[in-house]
């Protein structure tokens, strides 16, 4: 038998959901009124090209700090684990999150 209180707390939640989706559509609206209204359709389309641009620019970042996260901590520290597995008689398991906070702490002091 399904739990009714659940069915209504996803159901709260979806309704909450599609308020605050109705809200943020609304002020998307709003300002493309604006736009249009005191710049035209030109206006329309350079903000297009800027919200790209910021866009695109936030994305190449976010890459490029995941990269670097996976280049100087992770590939690192799991190296490190391995290599203390290895020659300890601890399991990689154990290892590995004391790898992960030493090449933190050294990228942290590193700078």
């Amino acid at each position: 038998m399904p739990d009714f209180e659940m069915l209504n707390q996803v159901k709260n939640l979806a309704d909450e959901a599609s308020i605050r989706a109705e809200e943020y559509s609304g002020a998307v609206g709003a300002a493309k009124g604006y736009i249009i209204e005191h710049f035209g359709q030109n206006g329309l389309i350079a903000a297009y090209i800027a919200l790209a641009a910021i866009a695109l620019f936030v994305l190449s970042r976010l890459a490029k700090l995941t990269l670097s996260t996976v280049k100087y901590l992770v590939i690192p520290a799991i190296a490190l684990a391995f290599l203390a597995s290895v020659i300890l008689p601890y399991s990689l398991a154990v290892t590995l999150p004391v790898s992960v906070t030493l090449c933190s702490l050294v990228l942290l002091f590193k700078g």
